[in-house]
């Protein structure tokens, strides 16, 4: 897959998924948030975590938990998770 290809499916999938009407099951919300914050920036940052909203911890945990993956390839699962999605 070429970047610049990549970056344009990444972009597309990103859209379709804020604008669908489908009912998103939470875990895949924090997966797709999780994939797109290490897509868009990279690893999460420690001081990023000292939120006592649990929502919040929670992204930011789940953000964490892909830390290994490097952005192009949260790029790929953001955009295969989004096609199971939306299938």
């Amino acid at each position: 897959m070429m970047s610049e290809g990549l970056d344009e499916e990444f972009e597309k999938a990103y859209t379709q998924i804020s604008l669908t009407n489908e009912k998103i099951a939470p875990d895949d919300l924090l997966r797709l948030y999780a994939y797109y914050k290490q897509a868009t920036e990279g690893k999460a940052h420690a001081s990023i975590s000292q939120s006592t909203d649990l929502i919040q911890s929670f992204k930011f945990n789940a953000w964490k938990q892909v830390h290994n993956l490097t952005q192009k390839e949260a790029k790929i699962e953001y955009i295969e998770l989004s096609k199971k999605i939306l299938k």
